[in-house]
């Protein structure tokens, strides 16, 4: 399996930090956000990774990263010219995957779950894709929201819905089959200009081929606005002991 860690964007969100830098470069306590990604894909048993980032950055990643041979991995980078959607960023990736299956992490998913049970399950099946929900009983609705079934079978994803469905938020974690590439070409642009990664989802939901694995522990969308990128920062200090609850309130 081949593995995808899409990079991009303006992060608007994140001005002033993100003026002179890519937001997959801040800090999460000690390392950069992106070596978290990095890790996931590591535990996961994937090595052969590429990395998606804007031109503006993309050299960043290289001069940090380099070839990955002192991480054990191997790395790969793709140039998305302009934003146009994470499926336009992960189209960049077809001649990499070639007719392997792929997982794609967006960089700022800071989370505990770890993947390798999900990755060996995927590996499988015959086609299809795996969506990674998070029970988010009160937030919900600021995400895409998964119907699944007692299966785990995906019922319906819709775009932070005024009355979900579920409490299941849809986190930035996905492993598609090869037939990915193809689907995401017959996608039309969002009333914002960008082929959306819910549409590549529901092309599969359509096939009955999609299935979603509920993550357990905490998840952090860290790229969303300043409280998140703290918060990561102290769910991943917290975890290494490095913080007690007399250190902060959360």
């Amino acid at each position: 399996m081949k593995g995808v860690i899409l990079a991009g964007g303006l992060a608007t969100r994140l001005r002033p930090l993100t003026y002179i830098t890519n937001k997959h470069l801040l800090p999460i306590y000690d390392k950069p956000m992106i070596y978290y990604a990095i890790e996931t894909m590591q535990g996961a048993g994937i090595t052969d990774v590429m990395i998606t980032s804007s031109p503006d950055h993309c050299g960043h990643f290289i001069s940090l990263l380099k070839s990955g041979s002192d991480m054990g991995m191997k790395f790969s980078f793709a140039i998305q010219d302009k934003p146009g959607g994470i499926s336009e960023a992960i189209l960049l990736a077809q001649e990499f995957v070639g007719e392997d299956k792929f997982l794609v992490i967006l960089g700022d998913n800071i989370f505990s779950h770890p993947l390798r049970g999900a990755v060996d399950k995927f590996m499988k099946i015959d086609k299809g894709a795996f969506v990674f929900g998070k029970r988010m009983p009160t937030d919900s609705k600021q995400y895409g929201v998964i119907e699944v079934d007692d299966s785990g079978k995906v019922l319906s994803i819709e775009e932070k819905p005024d009355n979900p469905k579920s409490d299941i938020a849809q986190t930035g974690i996905y492993m598609y089959d090869d037939r990915a590439f193809n689907m995401i070409r017959k996608l039309k642009p969002s009333d914002r200009g960008e082929l959306e990664v819910t549409d590549l989802n529901n092309a599969y939901l359509s096939e009955g081929t999609l299935h979603c694995e509920i993550m357990e522990g905490w998840w952090v969308d860290a790229g969303t606005s300043f409280d998140e990128l703290l918060r990561a920062n102290i769910k991943v200090a917290k975890e290494r002991g490095k913080l007690t609850s007399q250190d902060y309130v959360e």
